[in-house]
């Protein structure tokens, strides 16, 4: 029996499996606007995709809204975009749209560059 079960939870992760993988495919991704300072963009989450985050994702006040999240946490539920990217707003009313923004001018950290500066600050330091 205890196989049987096992068998059967293993089926219900690969579906559960399958399911996500089809709804991080439907995730939307706007094209992006900008002001003086930052660009914009939003992503809509699929509704069903928005029952399968954590439950501490959201606001504690069980209102279902997403709170803000870190990179490695948006990143973690299907979002993929290039780098500079925040996770700024949250709008109620509709959930399962995130607003992120960014610098208007942002330059991706280059990471040769970073070595040689910390290999020339460590040289100036002997």
């Amino acid at each position: 029996m205890a196989s049987s079960q096992t068998a059967q939870q293993l089926a219900a992760q690969k579906e559960a499996a399958r399911k996500l993988e089809e709804y991080i495919e439907k995730i939307h991704y706007s094209d992006r606007y900008s002001d003086d300072h930052y660009e914009y963009r939003h992503v809509i989450l699929p509704k069903q995709l928005l029952k399968m985050i954590p439950k501490h994702y959201f606001l504690p006040d069980d209102s279902g809204v997403l709170r803000l999240l870190e990179e490695h946490e948006w990143r973690g539920i299907g979002i993929t975009q290039s780098l500079g990217w925040e996770h700024y707003e949250v709008h109620a009313p509709e959930p399962h749209v995130l607003l992120f923004r960014r610098a208007k001018n942002y330059e991706p950290p280059n990471p040769q560059a970073a070595r040689s500066k910390a290999v020339a600050d460590a040289s100036r330091r002997k």
